[in-house]
């Protein structure tokens, strides 16, 4: 849950001010394995360019978020548009609620860092660019480097399992929901791919489709 809030209370509505001072809670700060995770889906033929279609997830990232799964709650910044600053408190199923916040804005991209007590430390990054090798081609994808909070949240998401696939499954619908949003035809499923990196220094790579 969020910090030290305040409200601020009109005749029409109460909007919630993120406690700007909640420490971020980067992936040096995690526990367990480090993952590396992708996900991405290729369209052809869309009507929107890799800049318009980002603008169109910028001004309502909780639109193409599932709420049952995942439900963003712009707690910091004005909705409509993005900036760095920016907060989100997102409901997750199950006991794991957590916040972000937005650290990198550009025409084509944004990307928001895990704050303390969020069940993940680490940052995830999105993106939407031309296929250089397939003209008329457009890709949506998105990178996160992070590691669990701690030993309790490592044992359930990484040991355990069923964070991983809700939080596949909320990426994965994510991609799909863009894809839909840009007016073209998705060219396949996602693809997911993740490197594990081991505390025993091993590495692990598998990659499928969703």
């Amino acid at each position: 849950m969020l910090g030290n809030s305040s409200f601020l209370i009109s005749t029409s509505y109460i909007y919630q001010v993120a406690d700007t001072n909640q420490p971020a809670q980067t992936a040096a700060q995690g526990s367990g394995p480090k993952l590396e995770r992708r996900y991405f889906i290729d369209i052809a033929r869309t009507r929107l360019s890799p800049r318009q279609l980002m603008q169109a997830v910028q001004a309502d990232v909780p639109r193409f978020a599932p709420g049952a799964l995942a439900d963003f709650e712009q707690t910091k910044g004005v909705p409509g548009a993005l900036h760095v600053g920016d907060e989100f408190h997102i409901k997750i199923l199950g006991p794991w609620n957590g916040s972000v916040r937005v650290t990198d804005v550009g025409p084509t991209s944004f990307e928001l860092l895990t704050l303390e007590g969020h069940p993940e430390a680490g940052r995830i990054r999105f993106e939407a660019h031309q296929l250089d090798e397939r003209p008329g081609e457009l890709r949506f994808e998105i990178n996160s480097v992070a590691r669990s909070r701690d030993g309790l949240v490592a044992f359930a998401y990484d040991t355990l399992g069923g964070g991983k696939l809700m939080q596949e499954a909320t990426w994965v619908e994510f991609c799909t929901r863009v894809a839909e949003a840009s007016g073209g035809q998705a060219l396949g499923p996602v693809t997911v791919e993740t490197i594990r990196h081991a505390l025993d220094g091993t590495t692990e790579q598998s990659r499928h489709h969703a």
